[in-house]
């Protein structure tokens, strides 16, 4: 006869990282973090690594490529950790994507971790994530995080609470790596940066931030939200 022991002996379900795919989202603020996240799930049964969207059909990016979810919304109700990546048009447009927004709402609300990349930071906003949260995204829409309640912060990756959320683009990455080692341990963060040779060294140096007048681009920014959300008056006048 088998014991209820014997029966009780399965492996703990894996703790699901989503990623949220949308039309035209920025291919490397989903990828960059995915292969942090794919990689931390080499390491070992505990994590698995799901890309989740409204359908499972392939999808435009902001890049000639089309990528597809594995997964529907319905599919990952509770991530262990959820990541919102960021993009310009599409991304200001997905503001007004009820069913996106409330499944933000709702994996957020059964996450551990609710992580966004670049100017996804505007669709934790819109979620009600980051009201009275430091917060960060492209420094080009950084100050809209306002507009949701948030203290923009001009750093590489901002932890407030159980929200963290990366500037632009391939901060991604950093962010991810500096996930990995929150929960982790630095060792496994280290061993993940070697295997994907994350070691920048850009041919023009480091960004001189203190001597780049980003007031100066505020016209490019205020162009992008009126293009995009020319016929969504309320989100248009919110962000504007």
């Amino acid at each position: 006869m088998t014991s209820f022991a014997e029966h009780d002996t399965a492996a703990p379900a894996p703790k699901t990282i989503a990623f949220l795919l949308y039309p035209g989202l920025t291919l490397l603020d989903l990828v960059g973090p995915l292969e942090v996240f794919t990689s931390l799930s080499r390491f070992g049964s505990d994590y698995e690594v799901s890309v989740v969207g409204a359908h499972t059909d392939p999808m435009p990016t902001d890049a000639p490529l089309r990528v597809a979810a594995d997964r529907t919304f319905a599919e990952v109700p509770a991530p262990y950790l959820l990541c919102v990546p960021g993009g310009e048009q599409a991304t200001l447009r997905a503001l007004a994507d009820t069913a996106l927004l409330d499944y933000v709402r709702t994996a957020s609300a059964a996450a551990t971790w609710t992580t966004s990349v670049c100017t996804g930071s505007l669709i934790l906003g819109e979620a009600g994530l980051l009201a009275g949260r430091r917060a960060t995204s492209h420094w080009l829409f950084r100050d809209r995080l306002t507009a949701f309640g948030a203290e923009p912060v001009a750093e590489r990756w901002v932890e407030d609470g159980d929200v963290i959320t990366a500037a632009g683009v391939s901060a991604g990455i950093d962010m991810a790596l500096h996930v990995v080692e929150r929960i982790a341990g630095a060792d496994v963060a280290r061993s993940i940066q070697l295997g994907i040779e994350y070691d920048p060294e850009p041919p023009q140096g480091p960004i001189d931030w203190a001597g780049t007048d980003i007031a100066a681009f505020a016209p490019m920014a205020t162009a992008i939200v009126e293009g995009a959300l020319a016929d969504l008056p309320a989100l248009l006048t919110k962000l504007r």
